[in-house]
Formats: C-alpha cells, structure tokens, sequence
C-alpha cells in the first residue's frame, strides 16, 4: 500500500510551500485509488486525482467542502457526515456504519469514533491493505476503543494542530478540540505502535521553524520509543 499526503494544512488561514493544501492522503493499492477527505482547498481540483472512491472523515469545511459541486467517483461517509452534507450533489453516496469492516476499491476499511466536534462529528480509520496497516484521524481529541483502533498498526497518522499546549474545549458536559502531538505518540507507546506521521499541520507548525520543531517532535518520540515526523504536501510512503 502506498500514502501520498495530497494536503497537510489545517483549517487556518497561514499555508506554505510544504503546507499548502487542507489535510487529505491519497492510498494506492494495485491499481486502487482512494482519496481520505477533500477539503474546501481541493473544490475543482481533485478531480485531476482521478480517485476511485472518496472516503469522509466528517464534514468540516476543511474535510468535506471541496466536494460540494458534487464528485464522479463514489463518496463513503458516516451517516452523521451525510446529514451535515444533504446540500452537497454527490449521486453515488455509501455509508460506513461503526466497527463495521468494509472493502473499497480492495482497501479494507474499519470506522472508530472519535471525539473532535459536537456539530461534525468525526471518525478515523483504520486502514489495511495486504500486510500493511495504518490508522488515520487527522482531527481528534481521542479514540473510543483505542486498543483495538491501535492494534497492530504499523503507522500512526493524527492531528497536528499542536505539539504540547492544550487544545481542548468544553460544550455542556462534551470535550471537543484536539489531543496534543506529545498525548498521541503517548498512545503509540501504550499500544505498541512504532511510527507517528503527523498532519492536519496548525499554525505552531505552519508558521514557525518547522526544523527546530521536528527537531522538538523527534526528542518528545524518543522519549516514548517512538518513531515520529511530519508530514508535507506531496510526502510518499510505502508500507510492505
């Protein structure tokens, strides 16, 4: 399976040549591709990608609104992600239903709810193809049932809005915002996962000095016995 990370920027107004694009990873498989997220940033362009099938996060401008003149591939979503979009002219739409396993594009497919927004719920994924597994959720304070969305992975790609200063909110009795990078590579050392990618990059990583901060995130990893980088536009992995 191969990642190319179409598009590491959050939602913030900063972008620069390595963080251009809103947060999106394109997966190849065989001949397979399937595009996770299409920010308002891709409207119009995505369709050069020529995706098989898009895969939805939740509905978050910066995850969803490029596709709001509609898409020519299928779109899977959750079915909160689909309520918050009925505007959006998308004709071949699938739901993705919790800890249900789905093949798209033979691209195995595995929903864990996360907590992120009261009115986008969101969800990440964990995503395997031949041997190779990963878990992606760009934008998340936590992971229910993180054991079993770990478990195995062999990379973990999650929420860059910031490094080390707190980032959560509170709506009622609901936490919302997004873990900090040092609390999810904390996650990766619990379930045994060697290697971070962050993306979905906030303004701490976009405007500052992205060589003294990766420099930060490599100390904070080793600490963990963890692998870590971040990602930038047009970044290509290869998992076997």
């Amino acid at each position: 399976m191969k990642l190319m990370f179409l598009g590491t920027r959050g939602e913030i107004e900063a972008r620069t040549r390595r963080h251009r694009m809103h947060s999106s990873l394109l997966l190849s498989y065989r001949r397979a591709k399937v595009m996770i997220d299409c920010g308002l940033d891709w409207l119009g362009k995505f369709e050069r990608l020529h995706p098989d099938a898009i895969v939805l996060t939740h509905a978050h401008p910066d995850h969803a609104w490029g596709l709001r003149n509609g898409a020519t591939c299928p779109v899977h979503a959750p079915q909160k992600t689909w309520r918050s979009l009925q505007n959006c002219h998308i004709e071949d739409r699938h739901l993705i239903k919790e800890r249900t396993l789905i093949r798209i594009c033979g691209i195995s497919f595995e929903l864990f709810p996360v907590e992120h927004s009261i009115l986008a719920p969101a969800v990440g994924y964990r995503v395997s193809a031949g041997r190779a597994c990963i878990f992606y959720g760009p934008d998340l304070l936590f992971i229910h049932d993180r054991r079993a969305a770990l478990k195995d992975v062999q990379v973990y790609i999650g929420d860059g809005a910031t490094l080390t200063r707190s980032f959560v909110r509170k709506r009622g009795h609901t936490l919302i915002g997004h873990a900090t990078v040092r609390t999810q590579l904390g996650w990766c050392t619990k379930e045994g996962v060697p290697r971070a990618v962050i993306t979905h990059c906030g303004s701490e990583i976009v405007t500052g000095d992205e060589h003294k901060l990766t420099k930060k995130l490599k100390a904070l990893a080793a600490e963990r016995g963890v692998k870590a980088s971040i990602a930038y536009d047009g970044m290509k992995l290869t998992l076997r």
